[in-house]
């Protein structure tokens, strides 16, 4: 007879034999969860679905109605996609996975393609799922995985593997296929059965899949052009100065050519801002007002005060205004659904006083402008400004780019400028990094630097932010007349130097440990960038330290 254990499954204890796997058991709970489970937490880690389980523990299964659920999703479906376009058009075609775009990837293929033959990939995608086939973990060797992948044509991925120091390595496989994901794996592509794909252009499709933020629904999709436009820019330079991923950067770190690329780097960012401010100076006599927003931790502080620096050096008088200034009294801040007051929702600010106080400014008028007591939770009205002929205003804050905002004074009087890291590397072709760990690694130094934040800190508070990202910064983004991507492509690896010791500071048994460990994997295979080379302006400084606009 099997010995006996005793689990505890999304909160009810169940006995079970011991040897069985997280996939046997799931079955019996599919039936509880919207998507295919294709995930488990196993006490405090997560687990793919071919664990098998020994020992008495508490087990929560995962759907791609959660974040690691989505992620393990993604990858899969990305697999998926690969193998199919592999199948339907043999061992020269690939695909790249370049970047999010409207709740989905942009991703391009290495072959032209119409929207018969998107439509095609789709259905052979859904044949696979039909199929119920097997994504089996393997163990090889580094050095067979090597010569795996150039012998498949993924240089990208061979090189990338060069990178990585430990004898084995663990890829995925899918019918004849193999590849490399840094995130879990769904065991079968029956799990995976959540996609669309639409056609884009003639080397570009979107895959899209349902998410937390568009209530779990696979939305029409919407293109972003200023997005769309910003992220192939920063493309069409990389593939310039040949530096497309990571390998690419590893590459050059390795070489010790890295100051270069650094030097050329910063030039670019400033020659983008500074763009920018002659499209302001050209515009002045109607343009008085600029309008800023950004998600967290995108370099609004360092680019703001530049961006002023600039203006000031065609002659313009900048003046700032802060959105936080205009918040409501703190008793008439609305509460959100836990009973907590919202400081982050459109009513928590007087759009109303803000309007007419400005509307009198661009008349030529004296106002006395707020400034927020956040102790006390009251406006102090003690600043005294008007507008001249060669001043500008620029107003920044989280809701800037929503057409609420002002919507009484004429577009023509407002310049608005969107502000993201939009992440220019990826791990290779099918590993994207996201804009959203970007910002998070950013954040995680920021905070431990200039608050004394632990890492488990900045992890408690980054579900909030984002879901306050994703309701009033990320609709508004075409309202924009400008986006800036405020990264860097060399970023990562000065990232690792700061974040990485702080990472390590995280006990294994604490809830964000599995976050802690995947960014951990990331960085495996990035080399360290030391920061001598960067200079005092860089938005990078904002969070690292020793920037020459704030104190650091």
């Amino acid at each position: 007879m099997l010995e006996e254990i005793t689990v505890t499954i999304n909160g009810k204890e169940k006995t079970i034999p011991s040897g069985m796997t997280l996939l046997q058991l799931s079955k019996e709970y599919q039936s509880e969860y919207r998507f295919p489970i294709v995930l488990a937490q196993v006490n405090n880690s997560y687990r793919e679905l071919s664990y098998v389980v020994h020992d008495d523990c508490d087990i929560t299964f995962l759907d791609l109605n959660s974040r690691a659920g989505n992620r393990t999703h993604i990858a899969g479906l990305t697999f998926l996609l690969y193998v199919a376009v592999r199948e339907l058009f043999g061992e020269k075609a690939n695909i790249i996975v370049q970047h999010s775009l409207d709740k989905g990837l942009y991703v391009e293929t290495t072959f032209p393609i119409t929207t018969t033959i998107v439509k095609s990939i789709a259905k052979k995608m859904l044949q696979l799922v039909d199929a119920d086939l097997d994504i089996s973990k393997v163990n090889v060797e580094r050095v067979s995985a090597i010569k795996y992948f150039e012998g498949v044509k993924d240089d990208v991925k061979a090189n990338v593997m060069k990178y990585n120091t430990n004898t084995f390595v663990t890829l995925y496989r899918l019918g004849n296929y193999y590849d490399y994901f840094y995130h879990y794996m769904p065991t079968s592509t029956k799990q995976i059965k959540d996609f669309k794909l639409t056609y884009l252009s003639d080397n570009g499709l979107i895959l899209q899949f349902p998410t937390i933020y568009s209530n779990n629904k696979i939305k029409e999709y919407e293109h972003h052009p200023n997005m769309f436009q910003v992220f192939q820019e920063c493309r069409d330079w990389a593939k310039l100065i040949k530096v497309s991923n990571i390998a690419d950067l590893n590459r050059i770190v390795s070489s010790g050519k890295i100051d270069d690329l650094i030097r050329m780097d910063e030039t670019l960012q400033s020659n983008r801002l500074l763009d920018v401010a002659k499209k302001i100076y050209e515009h002045r006599n109607h343009k008085k007002i600029v309008l800023l927003a950004g998600p967290s931790s995108s370099g609004k502080t360092t680019t703001t005060t530049k961006l002023c620096m600039y203006l000031r050096s065609f002659g313009l008088t900048p003046k700032m205004i802060s959105m936080d200034d205009y918040f409501v009294e703190r008793e008439e801040t609305p509460v959100n659904e836990n009973g907590e007051r919202d400081y982050e929702c459109f009513e928590a600010v007087d759009v109303s006083l803000m309007t007419e106080q400005i509307s009198l400014l661009l008349k030529g008028e004296k106002v006395i402008t707020p400034i927020y007591n956040f102790i006390g939770g009251t406006k102090e009205f003690i600043r005294e400004m008007t507008l001249e002929k060669d001043d500008i205003l620029l107003i920044e804050g989280i809701h800037a780019l929503n057409p609420k905002v002002l919507e009484t004074i004429p577009s023509k009087n407002k310049f608005k400028i969107y502000l993201s890291a939009l992440t220019e590397l990826n791990l290779d072709n099918h590993n994207r990094i996201s804009t959203t760990d970007n910002r998070l690694l950013r954040r995680i130094v920021r905070d431990n630097r200039t608050r004394g934040y632990q890492v488990e800190d900045s992890f408690a508070i980054w579900p909030s932010v984002r879901e306050g990202e994703e309701k009033y910064i990320f609709p508004y983004q075409d309202e924009a007349d400008v986006t800036i991507n405020t990264a860097l492509i060399y970023e990562l690896g000065v990232l690792k130097t700061y974040v990485e010791p702080l990472l390590y500071s995280v006990d294994e048994d604490s809830i964000h440990y599995e976050e802690v460990k995947r960014l951990l994997n990331l960085f495996r295979l990035i080399l360290p960038i030391p920061s001598e080379a960067i200079p005092d302006d860089s938005i990078l400084r904002e969070f690292i330290g020793g920037s020459c606009f704030h104190d650091s």
